[in-house]
């Protein structure tokens, strides 16, 4: 399978006020340690729709090891204590983060929620020291991502078309 990959970038930490939670419903929004099993749950729900396939081709222990890292940061949205987002980053103790997962549950599609927890998982995860976050997105993730990512402050550096397994 053939898709176009745009990687972005975020050099500034985020600017302005915090996004506005605009839901009238309470969230939960923290950095959690999820075990492999309530991983794969949540990746799963979220990513079937993206074709998200990466961590479910890892070994368990592999997972775990990343999962628990002290470079990994998971944070996880949830509602009523249902997780129901994602925002995953990788080197997360060094100057360069990458965000390698962010999504919802397709139940929570279209209520504003996707721009408040990327903004609130920036502002948590940057870091004086931080030069910038970087992530890749693809033809496959949701349609709304790169303008989400955009209007958090992130700018296209490189485009490419890149092969993958079907």
């Amino acid at each position: 399978m053939r898709l176009l990959v745009t990687y972005m970038e975020l050099r500034e930490p985020p600017a302005g006020r915090p996004a506005p939670h605009v839901p009238a419903f309470p969230l939960a929004f923290q950095s959690e340690r999820l075990s492999v099993e309530d991983y794969l749950v949540l990746y799963r729900e979220i990513g079937t729709p993206l074709t998200w396939d990466s961590r479910l081709h890892m070994p368990q222990a592999v997972l775990a090891a990343f999962l628990s890292a002290p470079s990994t940061a998971t944070f996880v949205l949830r509602e009523a204590d249902q997780a129901i987002g994602l925002c995953e980053f990788d080197a997360a103790d060094t100057d360069e983060i990458e965000l390698t997962h962010f999504g919802l549950v397709p139940a929570a599609y279209g209520r504003r929620i996707g721009p408040w927890l990327l903004d609130t998982a920036l502002r948590a995860i940057w870091r004086e020291a931080t030069r910038r976050i970087w992530l890749h997105t693809d033809t496959n993730d949701h349609p709304r991502a790169q303008a989400t990512y955009r209007r958090a402050g992130f700018e296209v550096y490189k485009e490419q078309f890149e092969d993958f397994p079907d």
